[in-house]
C-alpha cells in the first residue's frame, strides 16, 4: 500500500522521433500538469508515450511496438534515428534526480533496445552513477541501494535485444533502485473513461482498481463498500457537493451473477439504473472513484475529461485533481478553457504544431503578459479563448518554431 506521502514525481519528460513529437522536452513538471491545445496539437501523442512506456514494462516491447504499427507508424515522418524516451524523476523530495533513458530502434527481425540506462548524480559536480547500462541485450548492472564508485558492475546478459533490462533486473532483489522504477511505471493508470462503459452490468465481484474505460465501476464501488466504507462515503459526499441533486449510488448483485449500479437523485425516493443516469454523472463518479482510490496509482493520466461533462463541472473536477495531486502525479490533456480556469500558469503547458508540422510545447508561466493579466483578475481560460496565449490558437494557423 502507498503511504500517500511523498510519491515519486516526474520532473522532466524528453521525447524524440515519436510520431509528431520529433523533439519535445517537458521540464519543470508539476504534481498536477495539464497539456492544453487544439485538436491535432500532439496532446494525445504525449499521453500515448506514457501508455507505451507502461505497456513496455508490463507486456514487453515487441507487443507494444506491434500494437502501434511499428516504426512505420511510430517514428516521426521524414526523420531517422531511434525513438528516445527519457524520464527524470525523484523517488522522494530531496533524493537524487534519477534519469531513465530508453532508445528503441528497428532491425530486420523487429525492435531492439539500442540503449537503456538508469543513473543518478549524488553530488554536483560529479560523474553520474549508472545502476544499469545496456545496449541490445548486453550490459552491466550495479547492485545495492546507493552504489559507490568502487562498486563492481556485474555483466548480466538479457534473453534478447528486444528485452528491456528494467523488466528483467527489476525483479531481482539485489537491484532495489531498478525495482523501484519498475514498480513506479507499472503502477501508472492511463484513463480513457467512457460513460457507456461505466453504465454496464459487469460480472459480480469486488475489484480494487478502476479499469481504463471504467467498465468495472460497479465492482470498485462494491469493493469500497466492503473494504473502505469511509472512503466511499467521502466519494459520495464529494459527488453530492459537485452535483447537488445526487444522493446515493449503490452496487447490487443480480441473480445471474452480474452487478447492477443504481443512482438515486433528489427528490425521488427510488434509484434509477445506471444506464438511465446522465453521462456527466457517471463520468464524475468514475473520476472521483479513481482520484479517491485508497491506494492510488503513482501516476494518473486523464485524457480529455471535458467529453460529456457540463462545462460548469470542469473547474470542479480540476479542483479535485489538484487535491489528489498530493497523493499521486496527474497528467491531464484537454482543449477546454473551463478546465484550466482554477489552475496556476506553472501547471499548464500549451502544445502546438510548428511550421514544420511537429509539436512544440510552452509553459503558460513563460508567456509574456500572462502574470499581469492574472494579477488583474483574469482567468486562464478566458485568456486562452481571447487569444492572449502566445501559441495554441486553433484559428491562427501554423506557428513558427
Amino acid at each position: 500500500m502507498n503511504n500517500f506521502t511523498d510519491p515519486p514525481r516526474i520532473e522532466t519528460l524528453h521525447i524524440k522521433n515519436y510520431r509528431v513529437l520529433r523533439d519535445v522536452r517537458l521540464d519543470r513538471l508539476t504534481p498536477f500538469t495539464v497539456l492544453l491545445g487544439p485538436n491535432g496539437s500532439g496532446k494525445s501523442t504525449v499521453f500515448d508515450v506514457f501508455a507505451f512506456l507502461s505497456e513496455c514494462f508490463t507486456e514487453g516491447l515487441r507487443k507494444s511496438w506491434d500494437r502501434r504499427g511499428r516504426f512505420r507508424e511510430l517514428r516521426s515522418r521524414d526523420s531517422d534515428g531511434p525513438i528516445v524516451i527519457e524520464l527524470q524523476y525523484r523517488e522522494k523530495p530531496g533524493t537524487p534526480l534519477i534519469t531513465y533513458h530508453l532508445e528503441i530502434d528497428e532491425k530486420d527481425r523487429g525492435p531492439v533496445v539500442k540503449h537503456e540506462f538508469l543513473r543518478w548524480k549524488r553530488t554536483h559536480p560529479g560523474a553520474p552513477f549508472y545502476f544499469l547500462d545496456y545496449r541490445e541485450g548486453k550490459g552491466k548492472v550495479i547492485t545495492g541501494e546507493q552504489p559507490e564508485s568502487q562498486d563492481k558492475r556485474i555483466e548480466k546478459p538479457l534473453s534478447g535485444p528486444d528485452v528491456l533490462a528494467v523488466n528483467t533486473l527489476g525483479q531481482l532483489a539485489e537491484n532495489p533502485r531498478v525495482i523501484a522504477l519498475r514498480h513506479f511505471v507499472t503502477s501508472w493508470h492511463l484513463s480513457y473513461l467512457s460513460a457507456d462503459a461505466a453504465r454496464g452490468n459487469p460480472e459480480a465481484g469486488a475489484e480494487e482498481r478502476l479499469s481504463q474505460t471504467g467498465d468495472n465501476l460497479a465492482n470498485v464501488i462494491q469493493y469500497l463498500a466492503e473494504e473502505h466504507p469511509e472512503r466511499l462515503d467521502q466519494i459520495f459526499a464529494t459527488l453530492r457537493r459537485r452535483i447537488p441533486r445526487i444522493e446515493q449510488v449503490t452496487s447490487r448483485p443480480l441473480d445471474d451473477g452480474r452487478l447492477l449500479l443504481q443512482v438515486k437523485d433528489a427528490p425521488f425516493s427510488t434509484p434509477v439504473l445506471a444506464r438511465f443516469a446522465s453521462d456527466g454523472t457517471l463520468k464524475m463518479l468514475a473520476y472521483l472513484t479513481l482520484l479517491y482510490d485508497p491506494d492510488p496509482p503513482q501516476l494518473i493520466g486523464i485524457e480529455e475529461p471535458e467529453n460529456y461533462l457540463h462545462p460548469r463541472l470542469l473547474p470542479e473536477l480540476a479542483e479535485e485533481c489538484d487535491m489528489a495531486s498530493e497523493r499521486t502525479q496527474l497528467i491531464v490533456t484537454t482543449h477546454s478553457p473551463f478546465f484550466i480556469d482554477p489552475l496556476q500558469p506553472e501547471e499548464v503547458r500549451v502544445l502546438y504544431r510548428g511550421a514544420d508540422g511537429y509539436t512544440r510545447a510552452k509553459r503558460v508561466a513563460d508567456m509574456v503578459g500572462i502574470a499581469d493579466f492574472l494579477a488583474e483578475g483574469a482567468s486562464l481560460g478566458d485568456l486562452w479563448m481571447e487569444g492572449h496565449f502566445e501559441v495554441g490558437d486553433p484559428l491562427a494557423g501554423e506557428e513558427g518554431a
